[in-house]
């Protein structure tokens, strides 16, 4: 299904489709609604880059300061800081991290995984008690900015590659396959509005798409099935997507060689 289209295989339906939710999570439904184990969960850690001719020591905020006091505008050989930096205020860190949709940088770039980086810092890759996001791989962001060399996770989205994958793997998993009738909601600071939830229905053959729906610039902060049996919970500030349901479909996406999950039984 072209991208042109989801607009059209996705519809808005009224903010209370989303009201059990609020249930199972009543104080985050602002940045996405976290729901417990049900009756198993894992999470997929949002995807991230390095360069494929090594690391440096000039960080994203070091590049970002570099080019802004010699006034360039052209392209330096590493890629710009990621995101929007236009409402950075001064004194600031660029930081390097994106915040909504990514995918992957292009040519002289490679997957590093988070176990990788973990296992050379010697650091856990998620700390026990913490939850995927800013506080972790703390040893590769010491002061905030990570290496101009790495395009870290980006924060409130998963990836597109791996949004494509997770989407495979549900189709695997879920009864009705493709027809199955689905519900995605959108938390507020995605959409920025606050006085009625914004949740589509549609089709999780559909759901490839949903992706880059143009209203969006974000996947989903929750997707489920009309059935409830699993929920998909990408909260806006954090760098890791939560998959609750059955142990079968956790394994799966705890064994898909292209996803990197792991279990963070202290969340619930």
């Amino acid at each position: 299904m072209e991208n042109a289209h989801v607009e059209d295989a996705w519809v808005r339906v009224p903010g209370a489709a989303a009201r059990w939710l609020e249930q199972l999570d009543p104080e985050h439904g602002y940045s996405g609604f976290q729901p417990p184990r049900r009756p198993d969960a894992a999470w997929v850690l949002h995807a991230m880059y390095a360069w494929d001719e090594g690391l440096v020591t000039t960080t994203h905020d070091d590049l970002h300061k570099s080019v802004a006091e010699a006034g360039l505008t052209g392209t330096p050989r590493l890629p710009e800081p990621a995101g929007d930096v236009s409402e950075l205020l001064q004194g600031s860190i660029v930081t390097g991290t994106d915040l909504g949709r990514t995918g992957h940088p292009g040519a002289g770039w490679r997957r590093l995984r988070w176990r990788e980086l973990a296992r050379g810092f010697g650091e856990p890759v998620v700390p026990e008690g913490r939850l995927p996001g800013n506080r972790c791989l703390r040893q590769a962001h010491p002061a905030g900015s990570w290496s101009a060399a790495i395009r870290p996770p980006a924060e409130g989205c998963l990836d597109r590659e791996s949004w494509q994958r997770l989407i495979g793997v549900l189709l695997r998993y879920t009864v009705s396959g493709a027809d199955t009738r689905c519900l995605a909601y959108y938390c507020p600071l995605v959409t920025n509005e606050w006085e009625e939830d914004t949740v589509l229905v549609g089709r999780l053959g559909d759901a490839g798409p949903l992706y880059d729906h143009p209203a969006m610039n974000s996947c989903p902060s929750n997707l489920w099935p009309e059935d409830r049996s699993w929920i998909v919970y990408c909260d806006w500030d954090l760098w890791g997507t939560k998959i609750v349901g059955p142990a079968a479909l956790v394994d799966a996406v705890l064994a898909d060689p292209e996803l990197e999950g792991v279990r963070l039984p202290w969340t619930g």
